[in-house]
This record gives structure tokens, sequence and C-alpha cells, in this order.
């Protein structure tokens, strides 16, 4: 007769088989797509994942911590409780007591500077030259409440609200205007975003264009000169 132990250690030998199978045909399945994706000798690196996988992500790794009755907020961060599914309170760093089945964290908010990359952009000027021009935007959290509340996606909506007014901006000056007074626009970017994103909770703290790159012809034309 097998002791209890033994037939316990025995029952759990096609569990671990079928883990083991389950890991190999997700590993050949992986070998797979990645012989696929260099199929033909290319040598050329492996496709960064889609922008609905990478927001996908980010909403996992944001994901509100589980209501575990005795928490500790990190420093600069706010967590947004609500009760029975309504707004109660807002938790600063620290020590904090939750009611158990009651309470729920909703949203964490990070009062951290973030800074974002504005994509490559075109932009037609006041004189009809196109340009080509991508940024950094800085900006942080002023209100967590108005940035949980206020808009679904904050980094998304000011990003594209720089790019959108970026081009207007750019539309009322003349080329000569947009290469020689660079921090002018930033400024007036700025002060945009800001009254835009005022009900988002969301300040801009600045705004850098890095690069602007005018036709070939146009650059042609400046060097003759």
């Amino acid at each position: 007769m097998l002791s209890s132990k033994s037939a316990q250690a025995i029952g759990r030998v096609p569990l671990i088989r079928n883990q083991a199978l389950l890991l190999r045909s997700f590993h050949q399945s992986n070998l797979a797509a990645n012989n696929n994706m260099h199929r033909g000798g290319s040598s050329s690196p492996s496709k960064s994942p889609s922008p609905m996988y990478a927001q996908m992500m980010a909403q996992r790794r944001t994901k509100p911590p589980r209501n575990t009755v005795i928490k500790f907020v990190p420093q600069q961060e706010a967590w947004v409780v609500e009760r029975m599914g309504r707004f109660s309170r807002i938790l600063e760093p620290g020590l904090a007591i939750l009611v158990p089945v009651l309470d729920r964290i909703s949203y964490t908010q990070s009062l951290k500077e973030v800074a974002v990359e504005i994509p490559t952009q075109s932009a037609i000027t006041q004189d009809n030259v196109t340009l080509e021009l991508d940024g950094v935007l800085y900006y942080k959290v002023v209100d967590p409440y108005k940035a949980s509340y206020g808009v679904a996606n904050a980094e998304f909506s000011v990003t594209q609200l720089a790019q959108t007014t970026m081009r207007a901006e750019i539309g009322q000056m003349t080329l000569d205007t947009t290469l020689a007074e660079r921090n002018l626009l930033n400024h007036n970017i700025v002060n945009a975003i800001n009254a835009a994103s005022e009900s988002w909770g969301i300040a801009c703290l600045r705004y850098e264009i890095r690069d602007i790159h005018p036709p070939a012809k146009v650059v042609e034309a400046m060097h003759s000169q």
C-alpha cells in the first residue's frame, strides 16, 4: 500500500507533465512566429507591439491596487477612493485605512513630472511652407480628482492637444519667424495647452521643439543666400 504522500505525488505527475507540454508548445509557437518574421534572410528587428497592445499593457501596469483594509500610499502619488461607486476621498502618501467591501481604489495618479514625446508631424506656415516638426512635452497632474474624472486618458489627450496646438500656432507665423523665434512658439503652445487642459487637472510645464525640417528646396535656397 502506498502512503498518502506518495499517492499525492503520483497524482501530481500528469499535471506537471501537462504544464511542461503547454510551456513547450508556447515556446515553439514563439519560435515559429520569429522564423516567419525573419524569413528570407532578413536581419531586421522584431516588430514593435501595436498601439492597442501597448495601451492595454500600460493600463495593466497602472491597475489600481486592491482593498486590503490597510494600505501605504507611496510618495508623489494620489489614490482616488470610491465608496459604493461614488467618489469618497483622495488618499495622500502614508498610512491609509479603508472600509472592507464598501471602499474601492479606483484611480492612482502620479504627481511626478512626465515627459511625453510628440511624434513628427507636418504643419503649414502662414506663407504656405510645409514643415516637419517634433517635440517634447512636460506636464504633471495638479488635481487628481479632475485627472481621474475629467478625461479618460490624460497622456493621449494632452499629446493630441499639443499636436493640434502646434499646427495652429505655426499657421499664424511665417517661416522666418518660426525659425528665429522658437522660444516664443514654445511659450504660445504652453499657454494654449494650459488654457484647454485646465478641466483635466493637468498643468503643462514646458514644451520644447526639438527639430524643424523645412523642405529641401527651401534649405537649398537658404544656403545659397
